[in-house]
């Protein structure tokens, strides 16, 4: 059952980001692009998403349980160092040259995107690099 929601989120998800625009590089560009013919229409999208979610957490906070009936897993974390910097840094320099973020490249590679694909094998590629360079030395 707990896999059969998770489909449908995703597929939410995914049908937002398309309908937003979001899974759109130019209009994600257009979007960061300040200084020139600014596009405000994703900042409304992002705002909507925030008050979703804001609502989504603080019910969630006073329950226990999902209401599939799992442990409420909520984050915990709530200090600031280097690597939450530097990892956000890379995050938004790569939203800001390609036009894409993790979610709608998820989209755009189903959708069989060229664009999407390279920057899928990009994440990858970088999740891996972490994974390489956060692994702990083994001891001999």
């Amino acid at each position: 059952m707990n896999t059969l929601f998770s489909f449908i989120a995703g597929l939410v998800f995914g049908l937002g980001l398309l309908l937003s625009g979001m899974t759109n590089p130019a209009k994600v560009l257009g979007f960061l692009d300040l200084a020139g013919a600014w596009d405000p229409s994703l900042a409304l999208v992002m705002a909507g998403a925030i008050a979703v979610a804001l609502a989504a957490f603080m019910l969630a906070k006073r329950r226990q349980t999902t209401w599939l009936g799992l442990p409420m897993l909520l984050p915990v974390a709530t200090h600031i160092d280097r690597r939450l910097v530097i990892g956000s840094v890379l995050f938004g320099v790569g939203w800001g040259l390609a036009g894409i973020c993790p979610g709608p490249a998820l989209v755009l590679v189903v959708a069989g995107g060229t664009k999407g694909l390279i920057f899928f094998a990009a994440m990858l590629l970088g999740m891996g690099l972490f994974e390489w360079i956060e692994r702990p030395v083994e001891k001999s």
